[in-house]
Order: C-alpha cells, then structure tokens, then sequence
C-alpha cells in the first residue's frame, strides 16, 4: 500500500459516506486521526475488513441532525452497531465531541467529531 496519512483516511470516510443514499456521517477531524498511533493505521490499511467496519461505524442510519442528536440517546451505524449519544455537555458521540454538526452533503449530513471512532469487536 502507498503511504497514508490521516488525510486520506479521512477523505475515505467522507467518501464512503457518499455512496450510501441518505447517509449521516461522523467524520473524525486530521487531528483525532493524529493522535492515532501510525502503526495502528498501517495495520487498518492492510486489513480491509477491520478497516470497513471502522469506517462504516462512522455511519448512521436514518435522519440524524443535531435536533434528532438531542432527543436520542443512542443511534444504529451501518456496520451494524449502536453509538450512544450523550447531550449533557454539548453533543458526544461514545466518547467523541461533536465539533460542527449539519453539514449538508448531496445524500446526507456531516458532524465533525474530535476522535476516531473504533466498534467494540474491532477494539477488542
């Protein structure tokens, strides 16, 4: 594989996201990607499954705005898990700050977040 930087794990998510119709996508900032050992992405670049359940973690189901965000407290991704939401202090997603949220995409929304978001089966 070419060398990646989290750029480019970046710009996979967000466009991973646009081929899902109506998708709403968690899209970590540079700086969440940073502080991830790059060792752990090279890792991720050369397993491909592990690497699309991270990136589809990303990715919730249905209509999710900040205004849907705060009535929830938990919401399904595509690779088949629940984030939980917590609005006590802003918006976080488990343990990721919601930055910017509403972006509007052709087929969807964007909410920037702080961190990398990793399914438990993967963490494990």
């Amino acid at each position: 594989l070419p060398k990646h930087t989290p750029l480019h794990i970046h710009s996979f998510i967000y466009y991973t996201s646009l081929m899902l119709f109506n998708s709403h996508s968690l899209a970590p900032t540079d700086e969440a990607f940073a502080k991830i050992p790059t060792n752990t992405i090279t890792s991720w670049l050369e397993d491909i499954p592990k690497l699309k359940k991270i990136l589809t973690y990303h990715i919730l189901f249905g209509e999710v705005l900040t205004e849907n965000l705060l009535e929830l407290s938990s919401a399904e991704t595509v690779e088949g898990s629940v984030v939980g939401i917590d609005t006590s202090d802003g918006i976080k997603v488990n343990d990721a700050k919601v930055l910017t949220s509403n972006i509007l995409a052709d087929n969807g929304v964007i909410h920037i977040i702080d961190a990398v978001l990793i399914p438990a089966l993967v963490a494990a």
